[in-house]
């Protein structure tokens, strides 16, 4: 057994390793806190956020200076972070996050078993939570992607509303109208469009998402429906007047197959309406991210690949929007709720999924926030002819 002296050679070792790391690096002053109560300090000035080390684990999380290592670390309690959380995520920019035989595995998987099965899996392991955790942060539109503001001080609820105006203007829809919702979640379109009389199909593959929405219309008397189906698996004997996709293109990369599906499955003249977080360069999402809340084929909208991928198409592209501030202040906004509501969060679900989902919604804000991620508003058409 090694004694209390030797644990803080060592941590003094490892404390001289980070610091050369991330010297330079990060701009924010911090301290980081060992279990016996050292402390050692970075940078210049009071210190934004404290890492305060609770074990031999979480030690051996800083030594790897690996950023999923680090996250690993902190939804396990092996870690805990105090202070400003935005700021902690500065040590980014110091950190690794390479896993080339994970990331390479994630690419083969659809090959291997299709990509059905592939979606099947991944979103079973985002979704199928009880659906009261979800509505813990999120605003009572319930809408799980960006919303639109037309200020900073806006609420989220009307920002959402905003959006889902938006989303039926942009596909002409009215009384009467048949619109087919890709990826129905917590029903937020199937509600918003079906009180405007239009007729809704929505497709989920998540059991939690089917139960909700078939709640939801029967409550509500909505002139809507659920299918349980994959997108890239449905067939209807009558075309739509619209397709809408909201936050749901991260989970079918395949563009040329979901393009397919858009002629296949729109009226000539009908538009689809999609909104995406997005990435210059597919399939780089953290490793945090792609192995503990997006796993499988996810993968942000890479603008460029998609449009390239309509050029190959007879599909118009009407109009493009960059949306990354709204989604910024989504984020912002759900990260917020989810932690004025920790206590019964922790409480239902236990401390690790609230650790999952801070650090997810936190990390995203920041994404947004430094230019790592992007977001658009994308509005394609069918020709007549």
């Amino acid at each position: 057994m090694q004694s209390g002296n030797t644990w803080k050679k060592r941590y003094d070792r490892i404390i001289r390793i980070f610091q050369k790391v991330v010297e330079g690096k990060v701009g924010t002053p911090f301290e980081i806190e060992s279990w016996n109560r050292q402390n050692y300090l970075f940078g210049n000035g009071n210190p934004r956020f404290k890492i305060v080390i609770n074990n031999k684990n979480g030690l051996s999380a800083l030594s790897q200076l690996n950023e999923l290592k680090m996250c690993e670390a902190y939804m396990s309690g092996s870690i805990d972070i105090d202070g400003d959380i935005i700021s902690v995520l500065s040590l980014r920019n110091a950190l690794s996050d390479t896993h080339p035989l994970f990331y390479l595995w994630r690419r083969i998987l659809p090959v291997l078993i299709g990509e059905v099965p592939t979606n099947k899996r991944a979103i079973s392991s985002h979704y199928e939570f009880d659906n009261d955790f979800y509505l813990t942060f999120m605003d009572r539109s319930r809408c799980y992607s960006h919303a639109l503001f037309s200020s900073d001080d806006e609420s989220l609820e009307d920002a959402q509303r905003r959006k889902l105006d938006f989303a039926v203007q942009s596909c002409n829809l009215k009384e009467g109208d048949r619109v087919l919702d890709v990826g129905g979640g917590w029903g937020t379109f199937t509600e918003y469009a079906g009180k405007k009389g239009i007729h809704v199909t929505s497709l989920t593959i998540a059991k939690q998402s089917e139960k909700y929405l078939h709640e939801l219309i029967e409550k509500e008397q909505l002139p809507c429906n659920v299918i349980n189906r994959d997108f890239l698996e449905f067939e209807s004997p009558e075309p739509y007047d619209g397709i809408v996709v909201l936050g749901v293109i991260e989970h079918l990369p395949n563009y040329p197959a979901v393009l397919k599906q858009f002629q296949r499955l729109l009226k000539p003249g009908g538009r689809v309406y999609l909104d995406a977080s997005s990435d210059r360069h597919k399939y780089s999402q953290p490793g945090f991210i792609a192995r503990y809340i997006f796993p499988g084929g996810h993968s942000c909208l890479c603008l460029h690949d998609f449009l390239n991928a309509v050029a190959k198409t007879d599909i118009d592209v009407l109009a493009v929007y960059n949306d990354r501030h709204s989604y910024y202040l989504t984020t912002k906004a759900w990260a917020e709720n989810l932690e004025a509501s920790k206590d019964e969060i922790i409480k239902k679900w236990g401390e690790m999924l609230y650790r999952r989902f801070r650090l997810y919604l936190w990390g995203t804000t920041n994404a947004f926030q430094n230019r790592t991620l992007d977001a658009y508003r994308v509005i394609l058409e069918k020709p007549v002819i």
